[in-house]
């Protein structure tokens, strides 16, 4: 059966532009190690060395496919820090389970690819070292703001934050890959998984009594 390859782009778009929902097309419909740059270029509607005038490398067009086109955490994560005990915490825990869930269903079958290949994956690994990313980034932004609404209070002043946060985007990456063998064959809808996700964080990790809340903000 023939390959069916991604739609070019439309020509009027800015060429970084294409290049991006080229490779953000084939590297679903491919999976990365087989989305080549050129087979990228010739979606995009380019050569392949105007692609490398825009991305030094394939490592980096990765990074930038998950940056730039994906649901994106760290803003939102950057603004609850900036301004913890503004909204219900729990609240906050289920944005950030929700926008991570998104984030990890639409990146697990662009990267999933990685893991079955040792050199493609140091390769990325290395790329994404270099350009200060990786999986590791967004568990010690959330780690920033549990400590945040540590220092507020509103979490038990004795709770590991980084444990918490692990806690919380793990079960957030599960979601994308453990539920596909289930009767379902699906995973658990958002509106129930990420409320539920963060009520079961929450009872570990909020104050249990006044005295405790007292301890966490030094009073």
């Amino acid at each position: 059966m023939q390959q069916k390859s991604a739609p070019e782009s439309t020509p009027s778009k800015p060429a970084r532009v294409r290049i991006l929902d080229a490779a953000h097309e084939l590297m679903l419909t491919l999976g990365l190690s087989r989305a080549t740059t050129k087979e990228i270029a010739r979606a995009a509607g380019c050569s392949e060395a105007a692609l490398y005038k825009y991305f030094a490398s394939k490592e980096e067009l990765f990074i930038r496919v998950l940056q730039e086109r994906l649901p994106k955490l760290g803003p939102l994560l950057e603004r609850l820090t900036a301004e913890p005990g503004e909204h219900p915490l729990e609240e906050n825990l289920t944005e950030i389970a929700r926008r991570a869930a998104l984030f990890y269903e639409q990146s697990f079958p662009i990267a999933a690819s990685l893991y079955a290949e040792t050199q493609l994956k140091r390769r990325h690994d290395e790329a994404m070292r270099a350009m200060g990313a990786g999986p590791h980034i967004p568990i010690r932004g959330v780690a920033a703001y549990l400590r945040a609404e540590q220092r507020a209070g509103r979490v038990q002043p004795d709770a590991d934050t980084y444990a918490a946060a692990s806690l919380l985007l793990g079960a957030c990456a599960q979601r994308a890959f453990a539920y596909d063998a289930t009767q379902e064959g699906a995973p658990p809808p958002l509106d129930t998984f990420a409320p539920a996700l963060a009520r079961t964080l929450l009872a570990g990790i909020e104050p249990r009594n006044t005295a405790e809340a007292a301890e966490a903000v030094g009073a």
